[in-house]
């Protein structure tokens, strides 16, 4: 039920150099403003709406058609400090799938975003991976694509909806997610990202109806320039991470892929970043058109999620304590960080000499091992996975119960990313850092970052005892 605001045109340099015309096919159901937007819904234009829904919501059972579903089966109490997504007029397919995925009360994030985003509006937010954002964002567009479904037939390779993310391991995991979101729906999610099949890919964008494609800037670009996609009837754009593709280099791509797809007033633009620096900000300003702002600030969801402690240990004994912490406290999905790619590969392989299930990925490890190995840790057959900094921080897996420093980070913005595989979206979890003589230097640095002192002990001696 997504409700545009008509907005005001303006012109200037910035629209002009990354201005496109609107798609006289996008024919959606509803009223339109002269932009080509949906008008805000009124009583009057509740009729066309509630017909397309009931369309979609008859429909929603399609995965079980034996079990009809009613939001009478998804009952959540109210609470003054909450919002629910009840309360946000969700169609009810996507609420059967929040239901489903354990979903209540919506994070800071999506409390703050969704208000705005569900009435059309543009939006710069900064918050870090683990805040929530992610539904947020897609909840917002799988509604619209619900709520307004295309008549008649469609073109191949034409997506409704766009999502531009740095990395592919965070391609799939938005993709991912975006899955759960659309089960009992008729919307088709598509990914695109460098380092796969490239002709499964070209050949899926050529064969298939797309409507949420999210995508790598480079492969998407590729595949553009090519012919393979057309992104002239993007009604909304997401740039998620956007300060990781400034500092990846990815900005120039992105300008080129944001010319390809609609003027700004005539879609909806969110933008999310983890930090605001003046070149966010002034690539917030070119891409969207008078943005609610919002911030989430990573310090307070650090603190109150996840407990972090230091152990004070020479590096002879760092693997001991590794094997016995995660041996004596039966931890069964924990994400171990090193610096060097051969740390991780040996850490991996002592591990799994002592009888623990274990992989590690880096960046010498194939596309095709790396999905295979996250599946694995995802569903339990992998119990610890170690990582170098530049694997981990595209990795989102639910309930990693334990981030483990095995070296302190060399830049202490990586240890917020670090321990940001835990504690996500309120949860509660526990983070060790592991420090000795060669990297104990990084504590101040990293404490004056997060805002608070890091509790350092030393392991008791039934911690540091070699395996048996």
């Amino acid at each position: 039920m997504l409700k545009w605001f008509k907005k005001t045109e303006r012109t200037d340099s910035n629209d002009k150099a990354e201005a496109k015309s609107t798609p006289a096919s996008a024919d959606k159901k509803g009223s339109k403003s002269q932009s080509g937007r949906p008008k805000k819904r009124t009583e009057s234009a509740n009729k066309p709406k509630q017909a397309a829904k009931k369309k979609t919501d008859r429909s929603n059972t399609s995965s079980d058609e034996a079990k009809p579903w009613s939001l009478d089966q998804f009952q959540v109490p109210e609470q003054d400090d909450k919002i629910r997504f009840h309360d946000l007029d969700l169609p009810d397919c996507i609420m059967r799938s929040i239901a489903e995925m354990g979903f209540q009360y919506c994070t800071p994030i999506q409390a703050k975003t969704l208000v705005h985003t569900l009435d059309g509006k543009d939006l710069t937010g900064k918050a870090q991976t683990g805040t929530g954002k992610t539904a947020a964002f897609l909840i917002s567009m799988i509604t619209d694509m619900v709520d307004y479904p295309i008549e008649g037939r469609r073109s191949k390779g034409r997506p409704r909806a766009l999502v531009v993310a740095p990395t592919r391991e965070l391609v799939m995991q938005i993709a991912k997610d975006a899955e759960g979101l659309i089960k009992y729906s008729d919307v088709k999610v598509l990914t695109v990202v460098g380092g796969m099949d490239y002709e499964k890919q070209r050949r899926q964008l050529r064969e298939t109806v797309v409507d949420l494609l999210v995508a790598t800037p480079g492969r998407l670009l590729d595949f553009n320039r090519k012919g393979d996609v057309n992104l002239s009837d993007v009604e909304m754009l997401v740039l998620d991470e956007a300060d990781r593709m400034l500092s990846m280099g990815f900005i120039p791509d992105v300008r080129e892929i944001i010319r390809n797809t609609p003027h700004k007033r005539d879609r909806q633009t969110l933008l999310f970043s983890a930090t605001f620096s003046d070149d966010i900000l002034n690539l917030a300003r070119m891409w969207t058109l008078d943005p609610v702002m919002v911030e989430i600030e990573p310090e307070r969801v650090t603190a109150e999620t996840v407990k972090q402690q230091v152990y004070l240990v020479g590096e002879e004994d760092k693997f001991n304590l590794l094997y016995n912490v995660v041996r004596q406290q039966h931890l069964e999905r924990v994400m171990v960080f090193a610096n060097r790619r051969d740390i991780t590969r040996r850490l991996t392989e002592r591990l799994k000499r002592t009888g623990i299930e274990a992989e590690f990925l880096s960046g010498e490890v194939s596309q095709q091992k790396r999905v295979k190995t996250l599946e694995a840790f995802r569903s339990g057959r992998i119990k610890v996975l170690v990582a170098t900094d530049v694997a981990g921080r595209g990795i989102h897996v639910d309930g990693v119960s334990h981030v483990i420093n095995y070296n302190l980070p060399e830049d202490a913005e990586d240890y917020v990313h670090r321990i940001g595989r835990t504690g996500r979206a309120g949860a509660e979890g526990v983070s060790y850092s592991f420090a000795c003589e060669t990297d104990s230097f990084m504590l101040p640095e990293i404490e004056e970052l997060i805002g608070q002192r890091l509790e350092c002990i030393h392991p008791e001696d039934a911690l540091l005892q070699r395996p048996a």
